[in-house]
Formats: structure tokens, C-alpha cells, sequence
């Protein structure tokens, strides 16, 4: 940080007495500690001299309830080994609020509301938590974070205070705990019929333009087929969200399920309106041309999924956008079944204009929120204390993952198996018993974030090579910090959808040749006629004086 010469707000704070945002370490992040309430009297329970890789015990049984997001895949069940072994090792016992995953958020917000809300919220995704940040009902957590050692540990050792620093809000302070990752995690990409490929001299393609060579001759060879048709189109506010976000990715721009009205442009060291970029232009331009040529498919943008896969087993297809699962459980599964001989492959995102990179803030997920009211509670420091230890620790994180070591998986030359007889995300169909329902591990209220070696370890072979080609790539930098106060974010979320529906709504007109691209110059008049340059210098504004208040 700079030395200006002058106190900075959150030196000025820490004079009063807020000494939890006085940072170690750059402008921000891990360190915060405490906001001077004196929490001698809320020790109850809590371990002494606590410090990270130690295990949580409490000093005296506890239970803090948790709302639980109730996934239908594998639904809640009481008699789950989680809860009996979770208690059995730190003296806490959970009491689930059941939530069904299609209400979680609408019912969350109810209970906040209704100031019900159990102490613990995991499962919500940045920027969620700003919307209860006004009324005072959830934490400033990086207040407390001097009583969670595991999570300061892995901020501090995997460098993540930009990325905390971006999710802070203009006191200061961030009112969620995030999942962390050691390094970004890619998801989604190309996927190739590779022995139709093979047949005709075709090579797994590793740029964009290497793509488009490769539709270029699919057409030529099967001149009555789109040779690539998509999905993830429906239920999203983004069709075909997956592609528009690796997409982007290509071109430096967040697009699709990555889509956000502002980017920082690094060059000009200021906010711009993603939409109205040359890369988002650019990227729009490519989908266009390979449309035009009846290369993809102009129903990919509207179709089910189960369409698009049916497309691929039927061989009216060669390509389609693909996670590692769908690749194993569900495309090659099905090929092999149905077409003899087929084989299906998955890339590492093509390359384009950006270069080898991955957008940046992937290492953060999504996170806890802590009520207010546990503060009141005498058990408070004890709960952040098992908290740290259950979603930060390498112990707690393994645990959520697989379980217990001879129960329910198998560890060998460092590399985790489900024992015979469990299944994992299909990867023993046959098996009687399956991890997450009739054990309740991996459930993904508990289970996000982690060292490279845990989020790996139960990558199928396909994902292995994926996210290792995909790690090797530079992480572009986070956003820098730029919290709304709460007058200017309720200004900000009246420009704001107004002005991405009509971004998505139009890159579709241009990508399906709907509206010429000759009209790109009217279609950013048409986003400033709807407050497209406020919206940026609110977001400026913003930049500059928190950028002034904290060097």
C-alpha cells in the first residue's frame, strides 16, 4: 500500500477501537482478526489455544443449527454417517433446517427476513449476501476471522486476499466466508467424437480458429448435419451458457453463466461495460461465421439438453459442450452402448486472442453466512472455531469429502478410491451403497474448496488430464475491489437487469444473424439510452474512493 501521508478509513476505524480491518498483508484479506467486542464471555465450549491443522473438539457437547440445502440427488437422511461421525469427532452435533434445493434461495431470504434463520447458511453465492448486509442480520465475518486459523492459513499461503478483497463492501468488511481454492477449477469445454476424427485425418483441435477448421471439414464430410449442436440452454437467463463462458474466456470477456455488466479494464485502469467491448464484440463475430456456415446448430440455443445429447448418440452430431461427468456418465457411457466403436474426448478450452489464461476470482466459491444472532449466543467462539475446522481444515474438508478411512473409501499410494461396494457420481453403478445417499459425504452444503491434491483426488482419469492442462494457465487478476454503498447498490440493481436482458437478448440476435453486426454502433446507443454509462461511473466512482480510503 501506498503511504500517503494521511490516515486511511480503516486506520481511522482502528484507532476507534474496529481493529479487524487492520491488515497484515496488501490492502486486505485474511488477516482482518477481530472488531474489538470483547467475546470473553462467549467462550463457552470453545477449545483453548485453538490454532490450524490441530482437530476442533469441544470442550463440552454443542449442537448449531445449520440450513441445509436438500439436494433431491441425495436427499437428507438423519441416520446419515456424516452426522453420527461428525459428533463423534468434535463434540458438536448439527441440527439441520431442510430446505429443498429448488426454494433454497427464496427461503433463505424468508428466514433472514423473518430474523429465523439458523446460525449457519452455508451454500450461497457471492454477491447473495449483499442483499442482508443493510439490516444489520448477517455477520461481518472478517471481524472474526482472528478465531478461524485454518481459513487465515490457506489465505495466506495460497495468496488469496485479492480475491477476499473483491468481495468486501464499502465498510470495509465481507459478510461472507467463501469456499477457498488453492488453484482455479475449469468445468466445461469442446468435446469430440475422436474416431470419426481418426477416420478422416482430423486432429483434436487446441485453438478456436483450429475449431472452426475442424467444423469446416465435418461439413464437408457429412454436408447434411450441423457437426456441432449444444446445450445448457434452458433454465439459465444465458442460452447455451456453458459455451459463452469458455468461449469468452478465449476472448478476456465473461459471457455466458459467467456474464457480468462490468469488467475492469486492466490497461485503462478503470470499469467498462463487458457488452459493449471489442472482445465481447469479437467473440459475437465467431459464433456468427461458424452459424452462418451451418457449423453449429441454431437450435443448440434453444433446445433440452436431453435433445442435444440425443443429437450426439443419434450421429447427427460430432461436437458438443461437455463437463467432465456428462463426458464419463453420460455421452461416452451412452455412445458405447449405442454406436460401436465410438469414442468421445474432451479438450482444454481452445485457445484464442487472450491467450493461455482462465478468467480470474475462480478460486473463491461459494460460501457460509453467519447470523447476527449467534453472536448473542455464549457458544460463539466455539462455533467459529468448529466452523474454521469443518470447511477450512485439510482434516474437516477430507472428512465432508470421503468420509471415514476402511468405511467409506480406501486411500493407496496418496490416490482416494470409494471401498468396494460405494459408489461415487456413478462410478460403480452396480454398487449396493453410494457415497452421498446413504452416506451424506460429498453433499455440497459441506464439501467445496481445498488443496489441489483434495479437489483432484476424485477426478476420473479424463478430468485429471482436463484440470492439469487447465491449471497450467495463467489466472487472469481478480477484479480490484469496488463495494457499492447501499443507496448506490440499490441504483445499481435497477440499471443493471434491464441493461443484461437486453445484452443477452441481442447477442443472440447477432450470433443467429437475427440483427446485422453492421448494427453494433446502434446497439450501444440502445444500451446508453438505458443508463449503461451511469451504471459504469457509479462503478468507478466507487473504485477511486475505495482505492483513496484503503491505499
Amino acid at each position: 500500500m501506498q503511504n500517503t501521508g494521511q490516515l486511511s478509513r480503516r486506520q481511522i476505524l482502528a484507532a476507534a477501537g474496529f481493529i479487524g480491518l487492520a491488515t497484515v498483508t496488501g490492502c486486505g484479506g485474511g488477516d482482518d482478526g477481530g472488531d474489538g467486542k470483547d467475546l470473553s464471555k462467549k467462550q463457552d465450549g470453545a477449545m483453548k489455544n485453538y490454532r490450524a491443522g490441530q482437530r476442533f473438539k469441544a470442550a463440552r457437547p454443542l449442537s448449531f443449527s445449520v440450513l441445509h440445502n436438500n439436494n433431491p440427488v441425495y436427499p437428507m437422511k438423519d441416520g446419515w454417517l456424516f452426522w453420527k461421525e461428525l459428533t463423534k469427532r468434535t463434540g458438536v452435533t448439527l441440527k439441520p433446517v431442510d430446505v429443498p434445493l429448488a426454494d433454497y434461495e427464496k427461503k433463505r431470504s424468508v428466514l433472514i427476513g423473518a430474523g429465523d434463520a439458523p446460525f449457519l447458511i452455508p451454500k450461497t453465492y457471492h454477491p447473495s449476501e449483499v442483499a442482508f448486509v443493510s439490516s444489520g442480520a448477517i455477520l461481518p465475518v472478517s471481524d472474526y476471522v482472528k478465531l478461524m486459523p485454518n481459513f487465515r492459513d490457506k489465505v495466506r499461503k495460497w495468496k488469496l486476499e485479492p480475491e477476499l478483497d473483491s468481495i468486501r463492501q464499502s465498510d470495509g468488511r465481507y459478510y461472507l466466508l467463501p469456499g477457498l481454492h488453492e488453484k482455479p477449477k475449469s468445468g466445461y469445454s469442446l468435446s469430440f467424437r475422436t474416431d470419426v476424427l481418426d477416420r478422416h485425418g482430423l486432429s483434436l483441435p487446441t485453438t478456436w480458429d483450429e475449431v472452426y477448421g475442424v467444423l469446416k471439414a465435418l461439413k464437408e464430410e457429412y454436408p447434411g448435419t450441423y457437426p456441432w449442436t449444444d446445450r445448457w440452454s434452458t433454465n439459465t437467463p444465458f442460452p447455451c451458457g456453458a459455451l459463452f463462458s469458455y468461449l469468452g474466456q478465449a476472448y478476456g470477456v465473461k459471457a455466458g453463466w459467467s456474464y457480468d455488466n462490468i469488467a475492469f479494464d486492466a490497461e485503462a485502469r478503470r470499469f467498462v461495460f463487458n457488452g459493449a467491448t471489442d472482445g465481447y464484440r469479437h467473440m459475437i463475430e465467431y459464433l456468427r461465421k461458424v452459424v452462418a456456415e451451418k457449423l453449429l446448430d441454431p437450435e443448440s440455443f434453444t433446445q433440452q439438453d436431453e435433445q442435444a445429447v440425443q443429437k450426439l448418440l443419434a450421429e447427427k452430431s460430432f461436437v458438443i459442450s461437455a463437463n467432465p461427468q456428462e463426458l464419463v456418465q453420460n455421452y461416452r457411457y451412452n455412445l458405447e452402448k449405442q454406436v460401436k466403436g465410438a469414442t468421445i474426448e474432451m479438450v482444454p478450452v481452445p485457445l484464442g486472442p487472450a491467450g493461455p489464461v482462465v478468467l480470474g476470482g475462480t478460486r473463491l466459491e461459494n460460501g457460509v453466512m453467519v447470523s447476527s444472532k449467534a453472536l448473542e449466543s455464549d457458544h460463539f467462539v466455539a462455533m467459529m472455531q468448529f466452523l474454521d475446522w469443518l470447511w477450512y481444515s485439510d482434516e474437516g474438508q477430507k472428512f465432508c469429502k470421503w468420509g471415514v478411512e476402511g468405511v467409506t473409501y480406501t486411500r493407496s499410494g496418496g490416490r482416494f478410491e470409494p471401498k468396494p461396494g460405494i459408489s461415487l457420481m456413478g462410478s460403480d453403478p452396480d454398487a449396493p451403497k453410494d457415497l452421498q445417499k446413504d452416506y451424506g459425504f460429498f453433499n455440497g452444503v459441506f464439501t467445496y474448496g481445498g488443496s489441489w491434491d483434495l479437489v483432484s483426488s476424485s477426478f476420473s482419469p479424463d478430468e485429471k488430464k482436463f484440470q492439469d492442462a487447465m491449471a497450467r494457465r495463467e489466472e487472469l487478476p481478480v477484479d480490484p475491489a469496488h463495494p457499492l454503498q447501499s443507496f448506490e447498490q440499490e441504483q445499481a440493481t435497477l440499471w443493471d437487469t434491464p441493461l443484461k436482458d437486453h445484452v443477452v437478448q441481442n447477442t443472440l440476435r447477432f450470433v443467429l444473424g437475427k440483427r446485422p453486426l453492421s448494427q453494433w454502433d446502434d446497439y450501444l446507443a440502445e444500451l446508453k439510452s438505458k443508463n449503461m454509462q451511469q451504471l459504469v461511473d457509479l462503478h468507478n466512482k466507487a473504485y477511486e474512493r475505495y482505492r483513496k480510503e484503503n491505499g
